[in-house]
């Protein structure tokens, strides 16, 4: 990134020796980033944190999650959550849109006002796709379905189709449900577990653009 690049150029100007930092990425999103009915250790964060260092990724996790955010709530937060230290961004926002079946339009202009923000602050992004139930028409689910591969052609970001692409649970509910908890929302444990093994490749390669 430019910005780890002058740090380098300007440390070899002044005859420092750098050490080299972890890679720091914020995971923007809802109550499924913020890890919400489970314990600390075995929220999606955390998981995807060692899942990551597992790896060997040099990489530092900044939990932005909260629960009940909408992307209006994201775009609202989002420049404060980009500080100068954070190199990359996982954007995960949509599904509560979703349950109080927001416009479609507002809901993009939401998300693009946060990947504009980003790209502004030389921060690279991954955006992790969200799809909408049957139950609003297909209109609605067309048109919300496609805002975020529509974005991330626009804006050249990473993207991952689907935060629960490792559940199948856009195939057969039954195979999904022995993953969820009790409110048929929220992942358990061992469904973050499968989440994060489908989408930390994702972020892998979010962390290594991030240090370039």
């Amino acid at each position: 990134m430019l910005r780890k690049t002058l740090m380098s150029v300007l440390f070899a100007c002044c005859g420092f020796g750098a050490t080299a930092e972890p890679v720091v990425i914020a995971a923007l999103g809802d109550s499924l980033t913020q890890g919400y009915g489970l314990p600390e250790q075995d929220g999606f964060v955390p998981q995807l944190d060692r899942w990551l260092r597992a790896q060997g990724a040099d990489v530092r996790l900044i939990n932005a999650g909260v629960s009940g955010d909408t992307t209006a709530g994201g775009a609202a937060r989002v420049d404060w959550t980009l500080t100068p230290d954070v190199d990359g961004i996982i954007v995960a926002l949509g599904g509560n849109d979703l349950l109080r079946g927001i416009d479609p339009a507002v809901s993009r202009g939401n998300l693009e006002a946060i990947v504009k923000a980003a790209t502004a602050s030389d921060v690279d992004i991954l955006l992790i796709g969200m799809q909408a139930p049957g139950n609003y028409g297909a209109e609605y689910k067309t048109t919300f379905d496609a805002i975020y591969p529509d974005l991330a052609r626009l804006y050249q970001t990473g993207y991952a189709a689907s935060f629960f692409a490792g559940l199948n649970a856009e195939g057969d509910p039954d195979i999904a449900q022995p993953y969820m908890q009790p409110d048929g929302i929220h992942p358990n444990a061992a469904g973050v577990a499968l989440i994060v093994e489908e989408l930390g490749p994702h972020v892998m390669d979010l962390v290594q653009s991030a240090k370039r």
